[in-house]
């Protein structure tokens, strides 16, 4: 548990494709291994920017098996197991720890919502398998955890924290109470860290410069990353000018980190869009991105699969 608070950088990691939509699994260890070279403390499989709900359980939980073998001695490895059928999120939780992840990922009910009470039963249950991350996301679920869900769940032995992002005056009134979060928001992660006391950032944007990211969680030179962050206040923006993942896809496409198959219901960002991107991308050091080259890409290059 204590190297889980320690860690102050984790990368929500993109799961890239082959042209007939399978898992390219070279590509997925290549992106890992760009994190370690950067210092990232770890990494969730099958997240949001993942697609996890894009994935197969079978599919999500090889990836874990494969996080594990491969990048376990030098990463954190959680899995996102969470769902809102109670019944598939004990499954794939204990799944999940079964072959080895450190953490899980655990969210509450979406679209099925249930009431107070039930998302605490639900989150305590799967809390009992093992440690686990609690993840508020209201614009994707529909229902702010506010304090009144997570306080009772605070004191269970298996709560890390919350990736919380309902914004940084609620991470302040956590961690003063001893609460652990990570931003789940990334343009508000470097005040979140070092003015509102956060313990870190579950990123999207790590995917791509994660050396830059690693640096404005640190606490040291903050003159020095205070200006960093504003340097790239623009690429967070432009990576959320639409639903994630759709622009981490693209933009990781576009550096060649990634090959250009996308699975539906997902598209590349439009070439106004992709046009906006590239300006920004061109102003950061190359060596500071994932991926080989840079270019505008035209839409024909994009491979759409199911």
């Amino acid at each position: 548990m204590k190297r889980l608070k320690a860690a102050s950088l984790i990368t929500a990691i993109k799961t890239p494709y082959t042209e007939k939509g399978e898992v390219c699994l070279k590509s997925y260890d290549f992106l890992i291994q760009q994190q370690i070279a950067a210092g990232v403390d770890g990494i969730v499989v099958g997240g949001t920017t993942g697609e996890g709900h894009l994935l197969s359980w079978e599919e999500h939980l090889m990836l874990i098996a494969h996080c594990v073998h491969n990048f376990g001695d030098k990463l954190i490895i959680v899995g996102n197991t969470g769902s809102n059928n109670t019944r598939e999120a004990i499954k794939a939780t204990e799944y999940g720890f079964a072959i080895g992840m450190d953490a899980a990922l655990q969210i509450n009910p979406y679209y099925g919502r249930t009431s107070l009470k039930g998302v605490i039963e639900h989150l305590k249950i799967v809390l009992d398998i093992g440690p686990a991350f609690i993840y508020n996301v209201p614009g994707r679920t529909g229902q702010d955890l506010t304090p009144e869900f997570i306080e009772p769940l605070a004191s269970h032995k298996n709560f890390i924290g919350v990736k919380e992002c309902a914004g940084n005056e609620r991470i302040a009134y956590y961690e003063k109470q001893g609460i652990a979060c990570w931003s789940g928001n990334d343009d508000e992660s470097y005040a979140g860290r070092h003015e509102y006391g956060s313990h870190g950032v579950i990123s999207v944007t790590s995917n791509i410069i994660p050396g830059i990211m690693r640096q404005l969680m640190d606490k040291e030179n903050l003159t020095q990353t205070t200006q960093l962050n504003e340097q790239v206040a623009d690429l967070m923006a432009w990576l959320f000018c639409e639903p994630n993942p759709i622009a981490i896809n693209t933009a990781l496409m576009m550096t060649d980190a990634v090959p250009k198959n996308i699975r539906l219901p997902y598209q590349a960002l439009t070439l106004e869009q992709r046009q906006q991107g590239l300006k920004i991308l061109t102003a950061i050091a190359s060596k500071e991105l994932v991926g080989n080259s840079l270019s505008l890409l035209e839409d024909a290059d994009f491979n759409y699969c199911i």
